[in-house]
């Protein structure tokens, strides 16, 4: 009984101290971070993490910086940015826009909520109304230009991560407008036409568009200031080798955000800003995240051995009551392989443009991102369905559909609670760069229930023939995680490393749709298909190898999945 848990006090042990991490390097220097709630103007609830810096009083204020993530992401995407100008001494607001996180849907509404935020920013008596900066990741750059364009004479400037005045969601930018702007924008930004109107990145300073906000007649120079920051006219470009979702976790990134401010505010405490630690916390994240898939089978073993499990143990097969399982081999398995492998890679761009177009977010689907993965799901699940014939015949075990259940779904329960723990104990969540499990708010729980059905039928259907193909008792361990793995992740693996290696090389991603709006955006989520559903991999073997059936292991990747995508992804429809 001890060594069925022990895995589970691992997985505590590591979320411990990697929230431990993380909390010394958010709060370090003083600064105090508090979880809020705030009224928006047209009655909804906004979210946002408050850093509050030790030298922030009502009788010092301090200067602000209003901190706004990318589309399909959330204030905690913003965590460098934030400890950073925390511990130069802003007050920092980092926003959950509307329809992400916990503010209220939907999303793209009252300005992406960047009106909102400004105006609680300003609202408090420790910040300095005088110097207030604003940042912005891609679309957090239109919502803080939404704030600018609302509240023109309330802020002093401002930078602008991968992100673009002009169409299609923000006021066109002029010499004057907006004051004292910086843009970063990569080398290799995925979005290069929808933000300047230039096919590569890298051809940004010929853009006319820029040339318009920079009131130039010619290409801009990286890194010259232009205009006069006394006047709120100042500009200045940086293109660092990164791409879009590098940006926000890129220390020559963040250190340009911070030489700005340092330049454009006052009453900050100097420092130098290749002085930044705001990496730890990352690694402490991530450390929790490991720790929290360690707990999930941990607590999935230590379960098993409860009375009202036993029938989920594995059956013995050495008596010869239970067939041994046999799986593919030689060519087949290749075969099987192959398809399992590149199948859903294959489908990937089709299924998103699919769900993109025809299934739209509504009332009862509110998500989009969440429907075009759906769609993807229900194509491979059919794919699969019209494939098992070939798959290896199993054995079938009665009366394991309620312990099944049962069991996933205590094991994911245990997790949430524990997740509920470290965000109340270290206010984090788990995650590493754009990999993040959140909390759900009580819509997006609701919304969760939704999805759960055709996510947890895709795992049904795809864990049970990936056994049937690949799994057997006596197969090595370690060969059967890794085969289970690759089988899941290669084909995404495949189609990331080719897409980052054109657009390393040529400038732009390659694009296999006739409508091209579909791919850079559909390209950066498939990077969390890797981990994710390695992850899956992990769970499915681990619990096929102590139950002999994919059913328990499917039931917990049906609710984990529903339960990351759901709490991480924007919700556009009101619900």
């Amino acid at each position: 009984m001890r060594r069925r848990w022990s895995l589970a006090i691992v997985g505590a042990l590591l979320i411990l101290a990697g929230g431990v991490l993380a909390w010394l390097t958010q709060t370090a220097d003083g600064i105090r971070i508090e979880d809020i709630r705030f009224p928006g103007a047209k009655g909804n609830t906004m979210s946002a993490l408050l850093y509050i810096p030790k030298n922030a009083t009502a009788q010092t204020p301090a200067p602000g910086i209003l901190a706004v993530h990318g589309y399909i992401n959330s204030r905690e995407t913003q965590d460098g940015f934030a400890i950073e100008f925390a511990r130069r001494g802003y007050v920092v607001l980092a926003l959950d826009q509307t329809g992400h996180g916990y503010s209220d849907p939907p999303a793209f509404a009252n300005g992406f909520g960047g009106p909102d935020g400004l105006a609680h920013l300003r609202s408090l008596d420790f910040v300095d109304k005088n110097n207030i900066g604003l940042e912005g990741h891609s679309m957090g750059g239109w919502t803080v230009l939404a704030a600018a364009a609302t509240m023109p004479n309330d802020y002093k400037s401002m930078v602008l991560e991968g992100s673009s005045t002009g169409k299609p969601f923000a006021a066109d930018g002029t010499p004057a407008w907006p004051r004292n702007v910086a843009l970063v924008f990569a080398q290799y930004e995925e979005f290069s036409n929808l933000m300047w109107g230039v096919e590569r990145a890298r051809d940004v300073t010929q853009s006319p568009k820029l040339w318009a906000m920079f009131g130039t007649q010619g290409p801009v120079v990286s890194g010259k200031v232009y205009g006069d920051i006394a006047q709120g006219t100042a500009r200045v470009l940086y293109t660092p080798a990164i791409t879009h979702p590098d940006e926000h976790i890129s220390h020559q990134a963040i250190g340009y955000s911070l030489d700005w401010f340092a330049k454009t505010l006052q009453g900050g405490t100097p420092r130098p800003s290749d002085d930044q630690i705001w990496f730890r916390k990352e690694i402490g994240t991530l450390i929790a995240l490991a720790g929290f898939v360690a707990l999930l089978l941990g607590v999935f073993d230590g379960l098993l051995e409860a009375p009202a499990f036993s029938h989920l143990r594995l059956p013995e097969i050495a008596d010869g009551t239970v067939p041994a399982p046999t799986a593919a081999s030689g060519r087949r398995w290749t075969a099987a392989f192959i398809l399992s492998a590149f199948i859903p890679a294959l489908t990937y761009y089709p299924a998103f443009a699919l769900g993109g177009t025809f299934v739209t977010p509504s009332a009862w689907l509110p998500q989009g991102i969440t429907n075009q993965i759906m769609v993807w799901a229900i194509i491979n699940a059919l794919i699969t369905l019209a494939l098992m014939p070939f798959a290896p015949k199993r054995a079938s075990r009665g009366g394991i559909i309620g312990p099944s259940a049962l069991i996933a779904l205590l094991t994911i329960i245990v997790g949430y609670a524990v997740l509920w723990l470290a965000d109340l104990a270290f206010k984090i969540d788990f995650r590493f760069w754009i990999v993040a499990l959140k909390l759900m708010s009580a819509k997006q729980f609701l919304i969760f229930l939704i999805y759960l059905v055709p996510f947890t039928a895709f795992f049904v259907i795809a864990l049970h023939v990936l056994h049937r193909n690949f799994s057997t008792m006596g197969a090595g361990r370690g060969a059967l995680y890794v085969t289970n793995i690759l089988a899941l992740t290669l084909g995404f693996i495949v189609l990331l490393v080719l897409q980052y290696g054109t657009l390393w090389l040529s400038g732009k991603l390659f694009n296999p749709l006739p409508d091209p709006g579909f791919v850079p955006l559909s390209t950066i989520v498939a990077i969390q298909f890797v981990p994710l559903l390695g992850i899956c991999a992990i769970i499915a073997t681990f619990t096929w190898r102590r139950t002999g059936s994919s059913l328990p292991g499917a039931l917990i990747c049906g609710l984990f999945v529903s339960w990351y995508v759901v709490a991480g992804t924007a919700t556009q429809a009101a619900f």
